[in-house]
Protein backbone atom coordinates (compact mmCIF):
# COMPACT_ATOMS: atom_id res chain seq x y z
CA UNK A 1 0.00 0.00 0.00
CA UNK A 2 1.35 3.42 -1.03
CA UNK A 3 2.33 5.47 2.04
CA UNK A 4 0.43 8.70 1.48
CA UNK A 5 0.30 10.39 4.87
CA UNK A 6 3.71 12.10 4.72
CA UNK A 7 2.49 14.47 1.98
CA UNK A 8 2.22 17.68 3.98
CA UNK A 9 1.73 19.88 0.91
CA UNK A 10 -1.61 18.15 0.29
CA UNK A 11 -2.44 17.84 3.99
CA UNK A 12 -2.11 21.56 4.72
CA UNK A 13 -2.99 22.97 1.30
CA UNK A 14 -5.92 24.96 2.74
CA UNK A 15 -3.92 26.56 5.55
CA UNK A 16 -2.40 29.99 5.11
CA UNK A 17 1.00 30.58 6.67
CA UNK A 18 -0.64 32.31 9.65
CA UNK A 19 -3.11 29.42 10.13
CA UNK A 20 -0.21 26.97 9.98
CA UNK A 21 1.62 28.97 12.64
CA UNK A 22 -1.51 29.05 14.83
CA UNK A 23 -1.87 25.26 14.54
CA UNK A 24 1.80 24.80 15.45
CA UNK A 25 1.40 27.08 18.48
CA UNK A 26 -1.76 25.30 19.68
CA UNK A 27 -0.30 21.80 19.44
CA UNK A 28 2.87 23.00 21.20
CA UNK A 29 0.63 24.17 24.04
CA UNK A 30 -1.44 20.97 24.06
CA UNK A 31 1.75 18.90 24.26
CA UNK A 32 2.43 20.42 27.68
CA UNK A 33 0.14 18.62 30.14
CA UNK A 34 0.64 21.03 33.10
CA UNK A 35 -0.05 23.94 30.76
CA UNK A 36 -3.29 22.30 29.58
CA UNK A 37 -4.40 21.86 33.20
CA UNK A 38 -3.61 25.48 34.06
CA UNK A 39 -5.18 26.79 30.86
CA UNK A 40 -8.33 24.74 31.45
CA UNK A 41 -8.70 26.07 35.00
CA UNK A 42 -8.11 29.67 33.89
CA UNK A 43 -10.59 29.35 31.02
CA UNK A 44 -13.27 27.86 33.25
CA UNK A 45 -12.71 30.66 35.79
CA UNK A 46 -12.92 33.35 33.10
CA UNK A 47 -16.14 31.94 31.70
CA UNK A 48 -17.79 31.55 35.11
CA UNK A 49 -16.74 35.08 36.03
CA UNK A 50 -18.25 36.29 32.74
CA UNK A 51 -14.96 37.87 31.71
CA UNK A 52 -14.86 39.10 28.08
CA UNK A 53 -12.67 36.29 26.71
CA UNK A 54 -14.89 35.12 23.83
CA UNK A 55 -12.88 37.00 21.22
CA UNK A 56 -9.57 35.53 22.39
CA UNK A 57 -11.00 32.00 22.49
CA UNK A 58 -12.58 32.43 19.07
CA UNK A 59 -9.35 33.65 17.48
CA UNK A 60 -7.31 30.74 18.81
CA UNK A 61 -8.63 27.33 19.89
CA UNK A 62 -12.25 27.82 18.76
CA UNK A 63 -11.49 28.67 15.13
CA UNK A 64 -8.96 25.83 14.92
CA UNK A 65 -11.30 23.09 16.17
CA UNK A 66 -14.77 24.50 15.34
CA UNK A 67 -16.59 25.62 12.21
CA UNK A 68 -18.50 28.56 13.66
CA UNK A 69 -21.13 29.71 16.13
CA UNK A 70 -24.06 28.55 13.98
CA UNK A 71 -24.69 26.51 10.85
CA UNK A 72 -24.52 29.53 8.49
CA UNK A 73 -21.27 30.65 10.09
CA UNK A 74 -19.81 27.21 9.23
CA UNK A 75 -20.41 27.51 5.49
CA UNK A 76 -17.10 29.17 4.52
CA UNK A 77 -15.28 26.29 6.25
CA UNK A 78 -17.60 23.71 4.65
CA UNK A 79 -17.01 25.21 1.20
CA UNK A 80 -13.26 25.36 1.73
CA UNK A 81 -13.12 21.69 2.78
CA UNK A 82 -15.35 20.70 -0.14
CA UNK A 83 -12.94 22.39 -2.58
CA UNK A 84 -10.57 19.53 -1.63
CA UNK A 85 -13.35 16.89 -1.78
CA UNK A 86 -13.54 16.65 2.02
CA UNK A 87 -17.12 16.58 3.34
CA UNK A 88 -18.35 18.01 6.64
CA UNK A 89 -20.51 16.68 9.46
CA UNK A 90 -22.14 19.62 11.25
CA UNK A 91 -21.97 18.73 14.93
CA UNK A 92 -23.94 20.91 17.36
CA UNK A 93 -21.47 20.52 20.21
CA UNK A 94 -23.35 22.09 23.09
CA UNK A 95 -23.19 19.57 25.94
CA UNK A 96 -26.40 17.82 27.02
CA UNK A 97 -28.41 19.27 29.88
CA UNK A 98 -30.59 17.74 32.57
CA UNK A 99 -33.76 19.74 31.99
CA UNK A 100 -36.29 19.56 29.18
CA UNK A 101 -35.95 22.92 27.43
CA UNK A 102 -32.30 22.48 26.32
CA UNK A 103 -33.14 18.93 25.15
CA UNK A 104 -35.92 20.31 22.96
CA UNK A 105 -33.58 23.08 21.84
CA UNK A 106 -31.05 20.47 20.73
CA UNK A 107 -33.78 18.59 18.86
CA UNK A 108 -34.81 21.80 17.11
CA UNK A 109 -31.20 22.51 16.14
CA UNK A 110 -30.59 19.00 14.74
CA UNK A 111 -33.84 19.17 12.74
CA UNK A 112 -32.76 22.59 11.47
CA UNK A 113 -29.37 21.18 10.45
CA UNK A 114 -31.10 18.37 8.56
CA UNK A 115 -33.09 20.94 6.58
CA UNK A 116 -29.94 22.98 6.08
CA UNK A 117 -27.82 20.12 4.72
CA UNK A 118 -30.42 18.72 2.31
CA UNK A 119 -29.19 19.06 -1.28
CA UNK A 120 -25.66 19.86 -0.04
CA UNK A 121 -23.29 17.17 -1.29
CA UNK A 122 -20.62 18.66 0.96
CA UNK A 123 -22.61 17.69 4.11
CA UNK A 124 -23.79 14.06 3.72
CA UNK A 125 -24.35 13.38 7.45
CA UNK A 126 -26.05 14.91 10.48
CA UNK A 127 -25.19 13.89 14.06
CA UNK A 128 -26.43 14.03 17.64
CA UNK A 129 -25.58 12.60 21.08
CA UNK A 130 -28.16 10.52 22.98
CA UNK A 131 -27.77 12.76 26.04
CA UNK A 132 -28.61 15.72 23.83
CA UNK A 133 -32.09 14.16 23.68
CA UNK A 134 -32.52 12.71 27.17
CA UNK A 135 -31.12 12.78 30.68
CA UNK A 136 -28.08 10.59 31.31
CA UNK A 137 -29.64 9.19 34.50
CA UNK A 138 -32.73 8.12 32.58
CA UNK A 139 -30.68 6.17 30.02
CA UNK A 140 -28.76 4.62 32.90
CA UNK A 141 -31.88 3.53 34.77
CA UNK A 142 -33.40 1.93 31.66
CA UNK A 143 -30.12 0.19 30.83
CA UNK A 144 -30.07 -1.30 34.32
CA UNK A 145 -33.57 -2.71 33.79
CA UNK A 146 -35.10 -0.70 36.62
CA UNK A 147 -38.79 0.16 36.56
CA UNK A 148 -39.62 3.77 35.70
CA UNK A 149 -42.14 5.75 37.67
CA UNK A 150 -45.02 7.47 35.86
CA UNK A 151 -43.13 10.73 35.35
CA UNK A 152 -40.00 8.94 34.10
CA UNK A 153 -42.02 6.78 31.71
CA UNK A 154 -43.58 9.91 30.21
CA UNK A 155 -40.13 11.49 30.02
CA UNK A 156 -38.73 8.45 28.21
CA UNK A 157 -41.61 8.61 25.73
CA UNK A 158 -40.46 12.14 24.91
CA UNK A 159 -36.88 10.89 24.41
CA UNK A 160 -38.10 8.18 22.03
CA UNK A 161 -40.17 10.78 20.19
CA UNK A 162 -37.11 13.04 19.76
CA UNK A 163 -35.13 10.12 18.32
CA UNK A 164 -37.98 9.11 16.04
CA UNK A 165 -38.67 12.61 14.72
CA UNK A 166 -35.00 13.05 13.88
CA UNK A 167 -34.58 9.64 12.24
CA UNK A 168 -37.80 10.06 10.24
CA UNK A 169 -36.67 13.44 8.96
CA UNK A 170 -33.26 12.02 8.00
CA UNK A 171 -35.06 9.18 6.20
CA UNK A 172 -37.42 11.56 4.40
CA UNK A 173 -34.53 13.78 3.30
CA UNK A 174 -32.22 10.82 2.52
CA UNK A 175 -29.49 12.21 4.78
CA UNK A 176 -27.49 9.76 6.89
CA UNK A 177 -27.60 10.27 10.65
CA UNK A 178 -24.73 9.48 13.03
CA UNK A 179 -25.69 8.86 16.67
CA UNK A 180 -22.73 9.15 19.01
CA UNK A 181 -21.85 6.73 21.82
CA UNK A 182 -21.26 7.72 25.44
CA UNK A 183 -20.36 6.06 28.75
CA UNK A 184 -20.92 2.29 29.02
CA UNK A 185 -23.34 2.55 31.94
CA UNK A 186 -25.88 4.41 29.81
CA UNK A 187 -25.05 2.87 26.43
CA UNK A 188 -27.25 -0.26 26.61
CA UNK A 189 -30.42 1.84 26.59
CA UNK A 190 -29.08 4.00 23.76
CA UNK A 191 -28.09 0.91 21.74
CA UNK A 192 -31.58 -0.56 22.10
CA UNK A 193 -33.21 2.68 21.02
CA UNK A 194 -30.89 3.13 18.02
CA UNK A 195 -31.58 -0.49 17.00
CA UNK A 196 -35.29 0.32 17.14
CA UNK A 197 -34.67 3.25 14.77
CA UNK A 198 -32.58 1.07 12.42
CA UNK A 199 -35.37 -1.49 12.20
CA UNK A 200 -37.78 1.26 11.22
CA UNK A 201 -35.69 3.41 8.87
CA UNK A 202 -32.86 1.18 7.55
CA UNK A 203 -34.95 -1.24 5.52
CA UNK A 204 -33.35 -0.38 2.17
CA UNK A 205 -30.06 1.24 3.15
CA UNK A 206 -28.28 2.59 6.21
CA UNK A 207 -29.75 5.95 7.20
CA UNK A 208 -29.33 5.57 10.97
CA UNK A 209 -25.78 4.90 12.25
CA UNK A 210 -24.92 3.81 15.78
CA UNK A 211 -21.41 4.25 17.21
CA UNK A 212 -19.19 1.37 18.27
CA UNK A 213 -16.51 2.22 20.87
CA UNK A 214 -13.87 -0.41 20.28
CA UNK A 215 -11.73 0.23 23.31
CA UNK A 216 -14.52 -1.82 24.91
CA UNK A 217 -13.70 -5.53 24.77
CA UNK A 218 -17.41 -6.53 24.60
CA UNK A 219 -18.27 -4.62 21.44
CA UNK A 220 -17.42 -7.35 18.92
CA UNK A 221 -20.00 -9.63 20.52
CA UNK A 222 -22.57 -6.82 20.32
CA UNK A 223 -21.70 -6.23 16.65
CA UNK A 224 -22.08 -9.90 15.75
CA UNK A 225 -25.41 -10.16 17.60
CA UNK A 226 -26.73 -7.05 15.84
CA UNK A 227 -25.61 -8.48 12.50
CA UNK A 228 -27.61 -11.66 13.14
CA UNK A 229 -30.71 -9.63 14.01
CA UNK A 230 -30.31 -7.55 10.85
CA UNK A 231 -30.03 -10.64 8.65
CA UNK A 232 -32.98 -12.34 10.34
CA UNK A 233 -35.22 -9.27 10.32
CA UNK A 234 -34.17 -7.60 7.07
CA UNK A 235 -32.66 -4.26 8.02
CA UNK A 236 -29.32 -2.59 7.29
CA UNK A 237 -26.74 -1.49 9.85
CA UNK A 238 -24.94 1.83 9.79
CA UNK A 239 -21.99 1.83 12.19
CA UNK A 240 -19.46 4.49 13.07
CA UNK A 241 -16.38 2.73 14.46
CA UNK A 242 -14.21 4.65 16.92
CA UNK A 243 -11.80 3.68 19.64
CA UNK A 244 -13.56 5.71 22.35
CA UNK A 245 -13.38 8.86 24.43
CA UNK A 246 -14.13 7.98 28.06
CA UNK A 247 -11.31 5.63 29.06
CA UNK A 248 -10.19 7.35 32.26
CA UNK A 249 -13.76 7.78 33.45
CA UNK A 250 -14.63 4.15 32.61
CA UNK A 251 -11.61 2.69 34.43
CA UNK A 252 -12.04 4.95 37.45
CA UNK A 253 -15.72 4.04 37.87
CA UNK A 254 -15.03 0.30 37.45
CA UNK A 255 -12.34 0.43 40.13
CA UNK A 256 -14.48 2.49 42.50
CA UNK A 257 -17.51 0.23 42.15
CA UNK A 258 -15.55 -3.03 42.06
CA UNK A 259 -16.49 -4.47 38.67
CA UNK A 260 -14.36 -5.51 35.70
CA UNK A 261 -13.53 -2.55 33.49
CA UNK A 262 -15.17 -2.68 30.05
CA UNK A 263 -11.99 -1.19 28.56
CA UNK A 264 -9.42 -3.37 26.80
CA UNK A 265 -6.30 -4.05 28.85
CA UNK A 266 -3.91 -2.22 26.50
CA UNK A 267 -3.82 0.08 23.51
CA UNK A 268 -2.65 -2.84 21.38
CA UNK A 269 -5.80 -4.77 22.34
CA UNK A 270 -7.98 -1.76 21.47
CA UNK A 271 -6.22 -1.41 18.12
CA UNK A 272 -6.74 -5.11 17.36
CA UNK A 273 -10.40 -4.86 18.38
CA UNK A 274 -10.90 -1.86 16.08
CA UNK A 275 -9.27 -3.61 13.13
CA UNK A 276 -11.26 -6.79 13.79
CA UNK A 277 -14.55 -4.86 13.72
CA UNK A 278 -13.63 -2.99 10.55
CA UNK A 279 -12.66 -6.26 8.84
CA UNK A 280 -15.88 -7.94 9.96
CA UNK A 281 -18.04 -5.13 8.58
CA UNK A 282 -16.07 -4.90 5.33
CA UNK A 283 -16.67 -8.63 4.86
CA UNK A 284 -20.45 -8.06 5.16
CA UNK A 285 -21.13 -4.93 3.15
CA UNK A 286 -24.44 -6.43 2.07
CA UNK A 287 -25.66 -5.43 5.55
CA UNK A 288 -23.15 -2.88 6.89
CA UNK A 289 -22.22 0.67 6.01
CA UNK A 290 -19.06 1.87 7.76
CA UNK A 291 -17.99 5.26 9.04
CA UNK A 292 -14.41 4.67 10.21
CA UNK A 293 -13.79 7.46 12.69
CA UNK A 294 -10.08 7.18 13.34
CA UNK A 295 -6.92 9.26 13.62
CA UNK A 296 -4.83 6.07 13.55
CA UNK A 297 -2.75 5.75 10.39
CA UNK A 298 -2.24 1.99 10.67
CA UNK A 299 -5.98 1.32 10.95
CA UNK A 300 -6.65 3.66 8.04
CA UNK A 301 -4.14 1.85 5.85
CA UNK A 302 -5.67 -1.46 6.91
CA UNK A 303 -9.12 -0.45 5.71
CA UNK A 304 -7.64 0.87 2.46
CA UNK A 305 -5.89 -2.49 1.97
CA UNK A 306 -9.11 -4.39 2.72
CA UNK A 307 -10.94 -2.35 0.10
CA UNK A 308 -8.19 -2.95 -2.44
CA UNK A 309 -8.02 -6.71 -1.72
CA UNK A 310 -11.82 -7.09 -2.05
CA UNK A 311 -12.10 -4.92 -5.14
CA UNK A 312 -14.16 -2.28 -3.34
CA UNK A 313 -13.92 1.09 -5.16
CA UNK A 314 -12.39 3.91 -3.13
CA UNK A 315 -15.61 5.92 -3.51
CA UNK A 316 -18.03 3.12 -2.50
CA UNK A 317 -20.72 5.00 -0.58
CA UNK A 318 -20.88 2.27 2.09
CA UNK A 319 -17.42 3.17 3.41
CA UNK A 320 -16.45 6.55 4.86
CA UNK A 321 -13.38 7.78 6.70
CA UNK A 322 -13.83 10.47 9.35
CA UNK A 323 -11.62 12.72 11.45
CA UNK A 324 -12.21 15.71 13.70
CA UNK A 325 -11.81 19.19 12.27
CA UNK A 326 -8.47 20.66 13.30
CA UNK A 327 -6.77 17.27 13.61
CA UNK A 328 -5.16 14.67 11.34
CA UNK A 329 -5.34 16.72 8.16
CA UNK A 330 -2.56 14.50 6.79
CA UNK A 331 -5.06 11.62 6.84
CA UNK A 332 -8.19 13.47 5.70
CA UNK A 333 -6.83 15.45 2.78
CA UNK A 334 -4.53 12.76 1.43
CA UNK A 335 -7.37 10.22 1.51
CA UNK A 336 -9.69 12.63 -0.30
CA UNK A 337 -6.95 13.34 -2.84
CA UNK A 338 -6.90 9.60 -3.63
CA UNK A 339 -10.66 9.46 -4.15
CA UNK A 340 -11.86 8.03 -0.82
CA UNK A 341 -15.01 9.27 0.94
CA UNK A 342 -13.85 11.54 3.78
CA UNK A 343 -15.76 13.70 6.24
CA UNK A 344 -14.58 16.04 8.96
CA UNK A 345 -16.61 16.37 12.17
CA UNK A 346 -17.23 20.13 12.25
CA UNK A 347 -18.37 21.23 15.73
CA UNK A 348 -20.35 24.46 16.07
CA UNK A 349 -22.25 26.44 18.67
CA UNK A 350 -21.90 29.54 20.84
CA UNK A 351 -18.31 29.96 22.01
CA UNK A 352 -19.07 29.62 25.72
CA UNK A 353 -21.39 26.64 25.24
CA UNK A 354 -18.83 24.75 23.14
CA UNK A 355 -15.99 25.19 25.66
CA UNK A 356 -16.58 21.79 27.39
CA UNK A 357 -16.05 20.15 23.98
CA UNK A 358 -12.88 22.17 23.33
CA UNK A 359 -11.47 21.38 26.77
CA UNK A 360 -12.09 17.67 26.17
CA UNK A 361 -10.27 17.91 22.82
CA UNK A 362 -7.24 19.46 24.52
CA UNK A 363 -7.24 16.88 27.33
CA UNK A 364 -7.61 13.96 24.90
CA UNK A 365 -4.75 15.20 22.72
CA UNK A 366 -2.59 15.54 25.81
CA UNK A 367 -3.39 11.99 27.00
CA UNK A 368 -3.06 10.15 23.67
CA UNK A 369 0.58 9.15 23.40
CA UNK A 370 2.11 10.15 20.08
CA UNK A 371 -0.92 11.99 18.63
CA UNK A 372 0.24 15.51 19.42
CA UNK A 373 3.87 14.68 18.61
CA UNK A 374 2.80 13.44 15.19
CA UNK A 375 0.77 16.59 14.53
CA UNK A 376 3.72 18.76 15.57
CA UNK A 377 6.23 16.88 13.42
CA UNK A 378 4.02 17.20 10.34
CA UNK A 379 3.47 20.91 10.98
CA UNK A 380 7.24 21.37 11.40
CA UNK A 381 7.81 19.55 8.10
CA UNK A 382 5.35 21.80 6.28
CA UNK A 383 6.79 24.96 7.87
CA UNK A 384 10.22 23.89 6.63
CA UNK A 385 8.84 23.11 3.15
CA UNK A 386 7.33 26.61 2.97
CA UNK A 387 10.46 28.22 4.41
CA UNK A 388 8.65 29.66 7.42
Amino acid sequence: MEQIFEDTATAFSLKTDSELERAYFLFKMIANEPLVRIGTAMTNFALKARLPVDGLIRATVFDHFCGGVNETDCMPVVDKLWSKHVCSVLDYSVEGKDDEDPLDNTLAMVLKVLDFVKEKAAIPFAVFKPTGYGRFALFKKIGEGKELNIEEAAEWDRVVDRFDRTCKKAYDLDVSLLIDAEESWMQDAADALVEQMMRKYNRKKAIVFNTLQLYRWDRMAYLEQLHKKAKDDGFKIGMKAVRGAYMEKENERAERKGYASPICGSKAESDANFDRAITYMADHLDVFSIFAGTHNEASTYRLMELMDARGIPSDDTRIWFGQLYGMSDHISFNLADKGYNVAKYLPFGPVRDVMPYLIRRAEENTSVAGQTTRELNLLKKERKRRGI
